[in-house]
C-alpha cells in the first residue's frame, strides 16, 4: 500500500484545514487508516484515525475540533481540521494497517508528511 498525503498549508488560528490521504496498491476497505503528527523536538504522536468499518478515534486534545471521514470509492481518507491552534502545527502523517486503528506507531505503511502551521 501506498499511501499519498496532501492538503497541508498555513492558516490563521481558528481556521480550518482538510488534509487528504490517498491509498493505493492494496485493499483500502480492510485498512484502518490513521492520522500522525510530529512538531519540531517532538515525538511523533497520533492524531486520530478510521478503522476499516469507518469507526474513528481521536486524540483528547483534537476530540471535537478534528473529524475524519473516508470515501472508500476513491481510497481517500479524509482528516478535517477546525479550530486550528498553534500547538496543531506539526507535519501530519498518514499511516495504514489491517483492520482497526491503534493510537500507537504499529503501521505497515506510511505517506510522506504534510506540513501544517498555524499562526496565532
Amino acid at each position: 500500500v501506498q499511501l499519498q498525503a496532501s492538503g497541508g498549508g498555513l492558516v490563521q488560528a481558528g481556521g480550518s484545514l482538510r488534509l487528504s490521504c490517498v491509498a493505493s496498491g492494496g485493499a483500502f476497505i480492510t485498512h484502518a487508516i490513521a492520522w500522525f503528527r510530529q512538531a519540531p523536538g517532538k515525538e511523533r504522536e497520533f492524531v486520530g484515525g478510521s478503522s476499516w468499518n469507518g469507526v474513528t478515534v481521536f486524540k483528547d486534545s483534537v476530540k471535537g475540533r478534528f473529524t475524519i471521514s473516508r470515501d472508500n470509492a476513491k481510497n481517500t481518507v479524509y482528516l478535517q481540521m477546525n479550530s486550528l491552534k498553534p500547538e496543531d502545527t506539526a507535519v501530519y502523517y498518514c499511516a495504514a494497517r489491517k483492520s482497526v486503528v491503534v493510537p500507537q506507531r504499529d503501521y505497515d505503511y506510511w505517506g510522506q508528511g504534510t506540513q501544517v502551521t498555524v499562526s496565532s
